[in-house]
């Protein structure tokens, strides 16, 4: 029993603390500077994530997949290609988020249907630009190189389903 007291009694000072902490939390408050923003107003929005930062995220996992795969110099002159689709199909989605962000709220459930048909037929689109600049470099491939490269691009198992082309990194800029 002694030493659940004694326990209890370090804590007394802490106990102070916080309530002092909670007594001066409102005459802190009071003295709010005029002209400042309301304690209840939401804080500001802060881009933390700028397009530079995008470019050099994209820019790492395109060395990091470059190394992950282990090109010769025979298979890396069959690279090129394929990092140019692949920023292209980046570079595709970043430009359809900005659209999508500029546009009017849709007016009915078959405006944001219309909208996500759109969306997907454009990624379609870059996925087959991604992979006909890839068929060349895969072929030259070894197999242990081939079996690398679906986890690295996000792609899953799903016993056979379609894989939603949001969740490969390839089109993450265009995720809100």
């Amino acid at each position: 029993m002694t030493r659940i007291f004694t326990r209890l009694s370090g804590l007394a000072p802490m106990a102070a603390l916080a309530v002092a902490a909670l007594l001066a939390g409102p005459a802190l408050a009071q003295t709010t500077p005029p002209g400042a923003p309301a304690a209840d107003a939401p804080p500001p929005v802060v881009d933390l994530y700028t397009e530079a930062d995008a470019q050099a995220v994209l820019d790492a996992r395109l060395i990091a997949l470059k190394t992950v795969i282990g090109l010769t110099p025979d298979q890396a002159k069959l690279w090129d290609p394929v990092e140019a689709a692949i920023r292209q199909a980046a570079k595709n989605g970043a430009a359809r988020a900005a659209t999508r962000a500029k546009a009017e709220p849709a007016t009915d459930f078959l405006v944001v249907l219309e909208r996500l048909a759109d969306a997907e037929a454009a990624r379609a689109q870059d996925l087959k630009t991604v992979i006909a600049a890839a068929k060349p470099l895969v072929a030259a491939l070894t197999p242990e190189q081939k079996r690398r490269v679906p986890g690295f691009l996000g792609m899953s198992d799903r016993a056979g389903q379609p894989q939603p082309t949001l969740e490969l990194w390839i089109f993450e800029d265009e995720q809100e």
